[in-house]
Order: C-alpha cells, then sequence, then structure tokens
C-alpha cells in the first residue's frame, strides 16, 4: 500500500487534479493550467474536485451504465446487406451495396493489385514504423497526378497540399474540419439527392449543410435550371459539394458544357467547390475522361477542395485508401493549409495507414503496372456497361411499361430506377432482390444471369404495384 492510499482509501478528486496539473509541469494555483477543464460546457462550479467525479459503479444503478442507450437503426445503405444475408433464399440477389463483383457474383482483386503487393510482402527492406501524419509522400504526390493532370500548372506551381487520408469518407471529413475551423463560410450546399453520408460527415464536422436541386424524377435526368437557379440563390463564399463523375446514387452527370456554365456560375459568385471523385475511371472507363470537371475548375487558377478514393478503381475497398487536395492560389498558402491539416488529422487517428497506400504508389509509379491497371479499370466499367444495356434490352423485350432508356443514359455504378418504396418492397418480398429505398441499384452487383429475373422483377413491380 502507497503512503497515498492509506487505509484503502482513494484520493479525492480535487487531490487527483492537483497530482495531475504537477505531472504537466504546473502548480494548482495556475490559471493556464486550467485551460483545457474550463473549455469544458459549462459548470455551476470550476472547483477542481467538482470537474472530476468518481465514475459511479454499475451496480449503482442495478445494471449497465449504459443501459439507457437506445438500439440505433442499420445504416440505410449497409442493412440492405444485413437483410439480405438472412435471406435463405437461392435466387436471391443484393444490389444494395456499391461494390464491384465479377460476372460470377464473385468479389474482384485485381491481378496488379495482387503483383503489387507481393512485391511489397518480397521486399525485405520494408518495415511497419509509422507513416509521417500526412502520410506517404510519394502516394500524395501520384494522387494529385492522377487526379489534376501530369502536366497541370497548380502540381507544377506547388499550389496544392495533399494528404493521405481513410479513402474517400476520411477525406471529406478531415476537408470539413478544416474547413470549418479555417474557412469563413460554414454552410455546404450537397445535391438532392445524394449519397446518404454526405449529410452525417458534414453536419457532424460543423458545417450547416443545405441542398441544391440536382435530379429531375421526372426525365429522370439532371435538373440544371434548378441546379443552377439554387447555386445562384446561394450565398457568396457558399461551399458546394459536387460529384466529379458518376453521381451516387443517380448516376446522372452534367454534360462537359453544363459543367463551364457551372464553373463559371460559381466562380463569378465566389462559390468554394469540395469535389468528391469516388468513380474516377471507373464510370466512363478513361481516368481523364472522369476528372474532367475537377480540371476545369482547376484550370482558371481559383481553388477547390478534391477528395479521392481508390475503394472503386483500385478494388482496395477494404484497405480505407483515399487522399484530400486543397488546391490554393499560391505555394505560400499551400504550405500553410497543410500545416493545419495536421492538426486536423493528428488528434482524429494520428497518421493514415501503409498498406494500402504502397499498392497505389506502386501501381501509379511503374509504367508497366500502370497500364495494366488501366486495362483491368477499363474491364470493370465496360461490364458495368454491358449490364446496363443487357437490363434495358430485357425490359424492353417485356414491354414493360415506361420509358427505361435513362439506364443506359446514367453511368458509373449505380442506376436511379425511378422504383418507389412500395415496389421496392414488392421486389425484395416476391422475387428476393435487396436495394435501397429510393431505387438505387448496383449495376456491379449484376450479372448476365441475374438480369433476366431482375428484369422480371421490375416489369412485375411497375405492372402490379402504383
Amino acid at each position: 500500500m502507497n503512503a497515498g492510499n492509506v487505509h484503502g482509501v482513494c484520493p479525492s478528486p480535487g487531490r487527483r487534479l492537483n497530482t495531475l496539473i504537477r505531472h504537466l509541469g504546473g502548480d494548482s494555483s495556475s490559471a493556464s493550467n486550467f485551460a483545457y477543464f474550463k473549455a469544458s460546457p459549462p459548470m455551476a462550479s470550476q472547483n477542481p474536485s467538482d470537474l472530476i467525479a468518481p465514475s459511479p459503479a454499475a451496480g449503482s444503478y442495478g445494471g449497465s451504465v449504459f443501459a439507457a442507450v437506445v438500439q440505433a437503426p442499420e445504416d440505410p445503405i449497409l442493412g440492405v446487406t444485413v437483410a439480405y444475408n438472412k435471406d435463405p433464399s437461392p435466387v436471391k440477389v443484393n444490389l444494395g451495396v456499391g461494390a464491384y463483383r465479377t460476372e460470377e457474383g464473385k468479389p474482384l482483386v485485381l491481378n496488379v493489385v495482387r503483383k503489387a503487393e507481393q512485391m511489397l510482402v518480397n521486399d525485405p527492406s520494408r518495415v511497419k514504423e509509422y507513416l509521417p501524419i500526412t502520410g506517404l509522400a510519394d502516394f500524395n504526390k501520384l494522387s494529385a497526378k492522377l487526379i489534376f493532370g501530369a502536366d497541370s500548372p497548380a502540381i507544377q506551381e506547388n499550389r496544392i497540399a495533399t494528404v493521405q487520408c481513410l479513402s474517400g469518407t476520411g477525406s471529406l471529413r478531415v476537408g470539413a474540419e478544416f474547413l470549418a475551423r479555417h474557412y469563413h463560410e460554414r454552410t455546404i450546399y450537397i445535391p438532392l439527392p445524394t449519397w446518404g453520408n454526405h449529410p452525417k460527415v458534414f453536419t457532424l464536422a460543423g458545417l450547416s449543410v443545405k441542398t441544391y436541386r440536382y435530379y429531375d424524377p421526372a426525365t429522370r435526368g439532371l435538373d440544371f435550371q434548378g441546379l443552377v437557379e439554387d447555386l445562384g440563390a446561394a450565398p457568396s463564399g457558399a461551399i458546394v459539394l459536387l460529384h466529379a463523375c458518376a453521381h451516387n446514387p443517380t448516376g446522372v452527370d452534367p454534360t462537359p458544357d453544363q459543367w463551364e456554365k457551372i464553373r463559371q456560375l460559381m466562380r463569378s459568385k465566389g462559390l468554394l467547390p469540395f469535389f468528391d471523385s469516388a468513380y474516377q475511371g471507373f464510370a466512363s472507363g478513361s481516368l481523364d475522361s472522369d476528372a474532367l470537371s475537377v480540371r476545369v475548375f482547376v484550370a482558371d487558377g481559383g481553388e477547390c477542395l478534391t477528395a479521392q478514393s481508390y475503394a472503386k478503381n483500385m478494388g482496395l475497398y477494404g484497405e480505407r485508401v483515399g487522399a484530400l487536395s486543397i488546391v490554393c492560389r499560391h505555394a505560400d498558402v499551400a504550405a500553410r493549409v497543410e500545416s493545419q491539416l495536421k492538426l486536423v488529422i493528428r488528434p482524429m487517428y494520428s497518421n493514415p495507414p501503409i498498406h494500402g497506400a504502397s499498392i497505389v504508389a506502386t501501381i501509379l509509379k511503374d509504367r508497366e503496372m500502370y497500364n495494366e491497371w488501366t486495362i483491368e479499370l477499363k474491364g470493370m466499367a465496360d461490364r458495368i456497361i454491358s449490364m446496363r444495356h443487357r437490363l434495358f434490352d430485357a425490359l424492353q423485350a417485356r414491354g414493360t411499361p415506361g420509358d427505361w432508356s435513362h439506364i443506359i443514359k446514367q453511368i458509373g455504378m449505380f442506376t436511379f430506377t425511378g422504383l418507389n418504396n412500395e415496389q421496392v418492397a414488392f421486389m425484395r418480398n416476391e422475387y428476393h432482390i435487396y436495394m435501397t429505398s429510393d431505387g438505387r441499384i448496383s449495376m456491379a452487383g449484376l450479372s448476365s444471369k441475374t438480369v433476366p429475373h431482375l428484369a422480371d422483377a421490375i416489369h412485375a413491380a411497375v405492372t402490379r404495384v402504383n
């Protein structure tokens, strides 16, 4: 038994706090040492003894101290897979989660990824040390080059701050927290609809979320007039989230001419673009074509943010590999921005993981492997496009009521079918086909074997359910 705990009596909260303060290098009367504690929510008293209270024992409540925690609902997207996994039907089809599947319905690991991984494993010089806060330097440089173009003036002039993050979600969160701390406008406009995680990410980061019109249910295409009107009415300096390509969930993208009009409008109003690039190369099969929207904004010398993910285009879903790039007007500003990004990242997850970023860097910096990747990437994109045409043809053959041309006009992993909640539920219950309640289906989850079953289900839903 030590001297500070005679007779087994725990030290008082006040004594514990004073001991902590002494360890931190100060004394209990120093106001500066209480800065951290005074930053906490207001309390009736700032007495040290009141600031730290002993935790109640579980027995105090006759059970768990967390007994009042309510059961959270399933994530609306990931919950689809949970329901699918519980279904014993041999004909069930999961079209909910955005992950590529082969013609056989299996997950795909790209050959070039396996090759890069084997090279890393066989390299005896590789160690498992921490990466810097900003991540793997080669990965950051190569990621910026991939999205902005090798000849981008912004890269040549060192006007870009790029940091490795935890896939696209982590890149969005780090960017949002940076903006909440350092940008004068804290409102972000997101398209309606958008990926379900966007409003949660931005709200929890401290931004106020508003929407702008994007999808027109009547045409199942872009509501360009509504988009222009809403962004035109947005306050000067507001942040605007833009899907770089393959808009999720609709699969509807602006044309190059429309992108130019959007750029002109946003620059004239001083709106700040924040691109979410989750599908570069995965939408059209061309890395350059899918980066067009981002590059037209960077080419005018203005500023923007871009979140990148390698989940889809390299199939690195579980490796959580992404990057956040902030394009600035001047190199010295970019350096200061990077220094502040470090302060966002350090208390969030300290530094990013090394393995996935090393795979990406290995592929991007080797010409032969890069070319092999682009071939495999185009193969994935082409298979998704072929599934669009197969489904459209199958619906046409069945004489399914309505215009289904949007299936082949939309692009990328997802199709916004236009099916309503009741029709989606009918297809799940009667045909064991799983999708999100808004009628979004993952084209990557289809195969030539499952297209007829899906077409039958859609035909039945449209003809039997209003």
